[in-house]
């Protein structure tokens, strides 16, 4: 079973942990480590010989072409995460079509590839949002990866399907859940990001088998630049939630990825979402 890997490519300081402390005006001023993490990250893909999907900010593309080129050139699939962080359900349909038309743009500019995927800033496509799917089918995309199908303070689509699904009935665009598991009649974020860096790596390996042993589907695991880099800038003024969320357990998130990397097979979203196609329910059924 071929699990899909993705990095959402943004830095320390654009996180939505501290969206209320660190104005973006400011972004340009900040110590930029995003580059720097990254290549860290393209070492250990390229030492255990993997390929992964780089869903990534038109803001940092914008600003790092080089980057983006050497992950194209290494064989990695770049996708847009939106310009600026901004949560989807911060937008109506017009700015949230020049957000997708901006970033798209900054992307493809950099990177010399074309962007057929997406996934929303913190997952924030949900029941709120419609008209998204319309606007993502509409500019061409050919799948997003921006539902999280639990119940969260910050984002969460409950009562979405937890696997592939076809948001709109006259689009062949596909809709990719991260992952969740199941247990005692509850379903469980296992997907990645804070939750993988500060759960026993035990349990991440047991959501992943659930899924690909039991349901017979693939995992779709993500996590950030900034994860693996414990040196980073600590932001004393956010709040206390924020900053457990932030940087706990930062300095053994590299081998955890490592340890999950060798034990489970990983390829490009874009290569899944074209397996996932064949098993995706409506959105209406």
């Amino acid at each position: 079973m071929v699990n899909g890997l993705s990095v959402d490519v943004e830095d320390w300081f654009q996180v939505g942990a501290f969206e209320n402390v660190i104005d973006r005006d400011t972004w340009s001023t900040l110590p930029d480590r995003v580059e720097a993490n990254c290549d860290r990250i393209l070492e250990m893909f390229a030492a255990a010989d993997v390929h992964a999907t780089f869903f990534t900010l038109g803001w940092v593309a914008q600003r790092h072409p080089a980057l983006m080129q050497r992950i194209a050139a290494a064989g990695h699939e770049i996708a847009s995460h939106g310009w600026d962080h901004a949560r989807v359900f911060t937008f109506d349909r017009a700015s949230f079509r020049e957000d997708l038309l901006k970033s798209r743009k900054a992307i493809e500019d950099a990177s010399g590839a074309a962007v057929t995927g997406y996934r929303a800033p913190s997952f924030s496509i949900d029941q709120r949002t419609p008209w998204a799917y319309m606007e993502l089918a509409e500019q061409g995309y050919a799948y997003s990866s921006s539902v999280a199908p639990i119940a969260h303070d910050h984002y969460g689509w409950r009562e979405a399907p937890r696997f592939a699904f076809r948001p709109l009935p006259w689009s062949d665009l596909v809709e990719i859940p991260v992952t969740t598991a199941e247990f005692a009649g509850r379903r469980l974020a296992a997907g990645g990001g804070g939750f993988f860096r500060v759960l026993p790596y035990a349990f991440s390996r047991w959501a992943i088998r659930q899924v690909n042993n039991r349901d017979a589907r693939p995992a779709v695991f993500y996590f950030h630049p900034w994860e693996i880099d414990p040196a980073q800038p600590r932001v004393g003024n956010a709040p206390l939630k924020s900053r457990l969320r932030h940087y706990s357990k930062l300095e053994g998130m590299a081998g955890k990825l490592r340890q999950l990397i060798d034990d489970f097979e990983w390829g490009r979203m874009d290569v899944l979402a074209l397996r996932e196609a064949a098993h995706a329910v409506s959105l209406a059924a």
